[in-house]
């Protein structure tokens, strides 16, 4: 990959504001700098934590900012505290413009490089282009968001949604994960006015938002496994999230009720979920797009014992998919599957309120822009969904022209151990900067 890294030590374009780059002869090299020194602002026991609307935060952009100072580039913050890195000549924050980035919160006790990768890289291209004196007609804005992860407050992509009006009021009364304070209060201790948000009014005005561009670690092992070191995203999967669902059935000693008198929740609960992965995989052989999980299954540690039959289970159920359609059938279909169940068991399903977000489809012109790129750097013009969020949806979902791009990582994601290989950035930085000249040239 060393090929397509992209050198500071490259002449300087005439006209173009001279930076010193003694310290950092090449980009790769700063953007180590970069992680290194974010990763001291934010340690935790295992990995980083920078908690949405937190001071670690707000600390993470306030050392972005100074780093956007060193190398000349001018800054701001919007309405939501989200941080704005412009060129030294662009000259108005409320003229229209591309913005590319991504957010700089984590989970607890996360990875490095979820998020933070795409902010860097976004910093990165906005540098080398302003060094090279490229023209820009259209501005060229790196935006570095606040609040995107779920973990802290149950919603995600806060920051985005609040651009656009979208946090509502049950959003902002929610409590963080530690029983401190509201999303609202959050926010307002941040500095945030929250009128506008409070009212749902939009804080940044769409028709002036010309283009977004996401760079992402992948949270999954494809580019991992295809070798691939980088790969354009085709869409968002959407979802549909029960937290805590409940199946009540009767305890019971485990030697005394025969089994046609059983009321067993765990049996209950066991049957729904291998009947809903039957469904899982007869809708993949026909073609649909899905992933399915249950990743909370436990009964009432007070109570369970091994001689005991379980009286209660409580479950959490995930679907995703690219298609709205698939997962409003898929939702329905649990639904009449527990029926089915409670009929033959003798339990009952007791359901909390569906979370949904919905699918986002991504610029099929900046997808194939993104590939065009991808075969001018000598990388694979290779594209993938995205099973996971991301602020890129909300801007889709808000009618934004918008594109997004993976970078290999190794060892999952929202773990301490996510690896990005430098090289790997560097690549896709060189094919950001084909990307970001074509749309602002």
């Amino acid at each position: 990959m060393g090929s397509h890294r992209v050198s500071l030590s490259t002449p300087i374009a005439k006209g173009a504001r001279p930076i010193d780059t003694a310290d950092l002869p090449d980009l790769s090299g700063l953007a180590e700098k970069i992680f290194a020194d974010v990763a001291a602002l934010s340690p935790d026991v295992l990995g980083v934590s920078r908690p949405a609307y937190s001071s670690v935060e707000s600390q993470t952009l306030a050392y972005l900012e100074t780093v956007a100072e060193e190398f000349g580039l001018q800054s701001w913050r919007d309405a939501g505290d989200n941080l704005v890195i412009a060129a030294p000549d662009d000259a108005s924050p409320e003229a229209p413009c591309g913005y590319f980035g991504s957010h700089v919160d984590s989970v607890p006790q996360g990875g490095n490089f979820d998020g933070l990768a795409g902010v860097v890289a976004a910093l990165l291209t906005l540098i080398a282009l302003v060094r090279e004196g490229a023209p820009m007609r259209l501005p060229l804005r790196v935006l570095a968001l606040r609040g995107e992860e779920s973990a802290w407050f149950g919603n995600a992509y806060m920051g985005s949604q609040a651009l656009f009006g979208r946090l509502g009021e049950k959003a902002l009364s929610t409590r963080r994960r530690d029983g401190k304070g509201t999303l609202a209060e959050a926010m307002r201790e941040t500095g945030i006015a929250m009128a506008r948000i409070e009212a749902g009014e939009p804080l940044v005005d769409t028709q002036k938002i010309r283009f977004f561009l996401e760079l992402h670690i992948e949270q999954g092992p494809v580019l991992v496994e295809r070798k691939w070191p980088v790969a354009a995203v085709t869409g968002i999967r959407g979802n549909v999230r029960h937290q805590a669902v409940q199946c009540i059935g009767q305890a019971g000693h485990s030697g005394a009720v025969p089994r046609w008198l059983r009321r067993d929740a765990v049996f209950a609960t066991s049957e729904l979920i291998m009947r809903m992965d039957d469904h899982w995989a007869t809708i993949q052989q026909h073609g649909g797009d899905l992933v399915l999980t249950a990743g909370i299954f436990q009964t009432d540690p007070a109570r369970h014992a091994m001689s005991r039959i379980p009286g209660e289970c409580t479950f959490s159920f995930e679907a995703r998919s690219q298609d709205s359609g698939t997962l409003r059938a898929f939702e329905e279909l649990l639904k009449s599957e527990c029926r089915i169940i409670e009929r033959e068991r003798r339990v009952k399903f007791v359901f909390d309120e569906a979370v949904r977000a919905e699918p986002a489809e991504l610029d099929p012109a900046m997808v194939e822009a993104i590939l065009a790129a991808c075969t001018a750097e000598g990388l694979p013009a290779e594209a993938i969904p995205s099973g996971a969020g991301h602020d890129a949806a909300i801007f889709a979902q808000a009618g934004v022209p918008t594109g997004m791009l993976f970078v290999r990582n190794r060892n999952g994601s929202h773990n301490p151990d996510e690896q990005m290989d430098m090289d790997d950035l560097i690549a896709a930085v060189g094919a950001i900067r084909r990307v970001a000249r074509d749309l602002t040239a």
